[in-house]
């Protein structure tokens, strides 16, 4: 572990992202508070946030409520990061999602940045539940971004593609049962992977402190390493893990549904940031954390 950095905040620090993300913090030296929801039974199990190495030093759980921003002073007061206003808080980096950019009309094979997801799209051509979801995300990170413009905080958004790897969050992540569904025979799922964008969720969390630190950053920041088709990705998988009875490529062609245009990272890596991780390390992750927790 590296020195003493200072204090930062990682809000919903149960998450799949946010847990990790923590885990890396407190291994590059930070002190680290994460808040949680509030359990008044105190049934939640958290030792897969208080084992961590450092945790017992440098960790700090709370409780906040999103309903009640006040709820979340004692967490954020101090620290150098976050993700809500405080006096001391240098730089917020918010987390979003790729379904920022994904729709907005235009049939390009890449999008960056600039592309923001045109919400009546959206409302017309998802079903209820993928459209919530993606509503959501691109008009809270729009306020994210107007409400740093309008207070003066320098607030730095990360939008990550389909994140795949190991997890330490007790829940199977939602992200990762995707990117297996081929493994797991989800075959309502295939037509999601025709063209998928992704990221191992260790470059994830390293992006996020790295953008914490470089003085630079500004505006938003697309997080994603590696894209590939249906059809290779069944031919990965298949000569990878032969104990799994992957769809051959050939009978997927005949699979229908949206093709995704691929996620640029090339903001992110004109910073000098660099991915370690490629498909292969996404889903040993991802496979041998399922395997030991009894997914597969």
């Amino acid at each position: 572990m590296e020195g003493d950095k200072g204090a930062v905040c990682v809000t919903g620090g149960t998450g799949f992202v946010a847990s990790w993300l923590i885990k890396s913090l407190l291994q590059e030296g930070y002190a680290v508070r994460t808040t949680v929801r509030a359990d008044s039974e105190n049934k939640r199990d958290l030792s897969f946030l208080t084992s961590l190495p450092g945790a017992a030093e440098k960790l700090k759980i709370m409780s906040a409520d999103l309903s009640d921003p006040e709820s979340y002073n004692a967490a954020i007061e101090g620290c150098k990061g976050a993700c809500l206003k405080s006096k001391t808080v240098k730089r917020v980096v918010y987390t979003s999602s790729a379904s920022t950019v994904m729709f907005n009309g235009q049939d390009v094979e890449v999008v960056d940045e600039s592309f923001w997801t045109d919400v009546d799209i959206i409302r017309e051509n998802l079903s209820p539940f993928m459209r919530s979801y993606m509503i959501s995300k691109t008009l809270t990170e729009t306020a994210a971004l107007e409400f740093g413009t309008q207070h003066g905080l320098d607030v730095v958004t990360v939008i990550p593609s389909l994140v795949v790897g190991p997890f330490i969050c007790p829940k199977f992540p939602g992200s990762v049962r995707l990117s297996l569904a081929l493994v797991l025979g989800n075959q309502s799922e295939y037509s999601l992977l025709l063209n998928a964008s992704m990221v191992h969720v260790d470059d994830l969390a390293r992006a996020h402190i790295f953008l914490l630190e470089y003085p630079e950053a500004k505006g938003r920041y697309n997080c994603s390493s590696d894209t590939i088709s249906l059809e290779k990705l069944s031919e990965f998988l298949g000569g990878k893990y032969p104990e799994f009875p992957i769809p051959s490529p050939e009978s997927l062609g005949e699979i229908k549904g949206m093709k995704w245009p691929g996620v640029s990272s090339k903001k992110l890596l004109d910073t000098g940031f660099e991915f370690n991780c490629g498909v292969e390390e996404m889903f040993d992750g991802a496979i041998q954390c399922c395997k030991e927790r009894g997914y597969l």
